[in-house]
């Protein structure tokens, strides 16, 4: 069946889908920015010959929270999918929690004084083709990280922000609020939003209600480019459990539930049935 949307026309469409509940502000944002997000980024990932590095985990409570990980182990699965070689970059305790099921890169926390050092040493070493950040704490004024409440976090989070910056390679960066790494592109205009905002930029930034749903949106792509549906295999319920069962908690309600950013699952899960529609890669004959 031929695609009834070209990549530029799903690319908008799927833009505009990520911010229709506009629950932080991220509309507001997007209006600043140049369409075709989407449809950049996923050609980044698309055009990896092999390593892509998959920066993600949010400190929240001596813990992490469920919006990044989900999104992140959705795109890991698909990229291995197509026979690349992702690799989760994280601290603890998200990185103790992934490492024995996925290959994963050990952030070391609270160490921005040999953050840099430590980055561009990793970055020769891992050699990517992308480098790819879905709600990681980004710097802020001072070199700190703050959450929401705003409140000063940095002990509890690793440097990912020179992976991005000093990239020899394409980078993309996802978030939801303001204070994420790639946020920088469009801190100028953040005023509005009650936010310590990022400054760190990227060369994509990809802006969504939930920085997980960001992820499907780029595989919705890979798999029109692919003929695959590889959206058909992501089970958010089950990597929320898998998640649970590891200490995970939302975001915004601190409690350890299967819900991401106060949305039940069933959010994320329509989502994805509407970006299969969308790209044209759902069989036409399953009952969505």
């Amino acid at each position: 069946m031929p695609h009834s949307l070209s990549d530029e026309q799903l690319s908008q469409a799927i833009e505009n889908m990520m911010v229709e509940q506009n629950l932080r502000g991220m509309q507001n944002l997007y209006a600043y920015q140049q369409t075709g997000t989407y449809l950049r980024a996923a050609k980044s990932l698309f055009d990896a010959k092999s390593t892509v590095l998959i920066g993600t985990g949010f400190a929240v409570k001596q813990t992490f929270e469920t919006d990044g990980p989900v999104g992140a182990i959705a795109l890991y699965n698909a990229l291995i999918t197509l026979g690349k070689n992702p690799i989760l970059v994280c601290g603890n305790p998200l990185y103790s929690a992934l490492k024995n099921e996925f290959n994963c890169f050990e952030l070391p926390l609270n160490n921005f004084t040999d953050a840099m050092a430590f980055s561009k040493a990793a970055l020769a070493e891992l050699k990517p083709d992308c480098v790819l950040s879905i709600e990681r704490p980004g710097l802020c004024h001072g070199n700190k990280y703050y959450n929401m409440r705003g409140i000063d976090i940095s002990a509890d989070c690793g440097c990912f922000d020179f992976f991005v910056s000093q990239a020899p390679c394409p980078t993309v960066a996802i978030g939801d609020g303001g204070n994420e790494i790639g946020m920088g592109n469009l801190s100028q205009y953040m005023t509005e939003l009650s936010i310590m905002p990022c400054l760190t930029c990227c060369d994509e930034l990809l802006l969504a209600d939930v920085s997980n749903w960001a992820a499907y949106g780029i595989i919705a792509f890979l798999s029109r480019w692919h003929s695959q549906d590889l959206l058909a295999e992501v089970d958010t319920l089950a990597i929320l459990q898998y998640l649970s069962e590891r200490g995970s908690v939302d975001g915004v309600t601190h409690k350890n539930e299967l819900t991401e950013d106060g949305l039940h699952a069933m959010h994320g899960q329509q989502l994805i049935a509407r970006l299969r529609q969308l790209s044209g890669v759902a069989n036409q004959n399953e009952d969505l």
